[in-house]
């Protein structure tokens, strides 16, 4: 049980601190840095934290919970995508802080 929760930390972090240089490095080439400084300040999307009662909790799911993590703001973050320039950066910083999320309660252990 304890290796599962390290190599949960481990992709939790991954997800994102690492594949986001990825992502900027990939789509972004000319202004990867910048770029990556976006998609690492769509973490502040976790701040909708700070209202919940305890703050954290490792027993619940972020994504339908938070109010930054509803199923109404990812369909928001979705319809950012079809803009250009650093609102789909923010909605590509924010899916994949999402797709995190969902797959640190879903995929691992409790």
């Amino acid at each position: 049980m304890q290796d599962c929760f390290f190599w949960k930390t481990i992709v939790h972090y991954f997800l994102h601190l690492i594949f986001p240089v990825f992502i900027a490095l990939i789509f972004y080439r000319k202004t990867w840095f910048r770029t990556y400084l976006i998609l690492l300040a769509t973490m502040l999307v976790d701040l909708d934290h700070l209202f919940a009662d305890p703050v954290f909790d490792p027993s619940r799911n972020s994504i339908g919970f938070h109010f930054l993590h509803s199923y109404y703001a990812i369909a928001v973050y979705i319809l950012m995508l079809l803009f250009r320039g650093n609102i789909r950066i923010i909605a590509i910083g924010l899916l994949l802080h999402m797709l995190t999320d969902f797959q640190d309660f879903n995929f691992w252990c409790h």
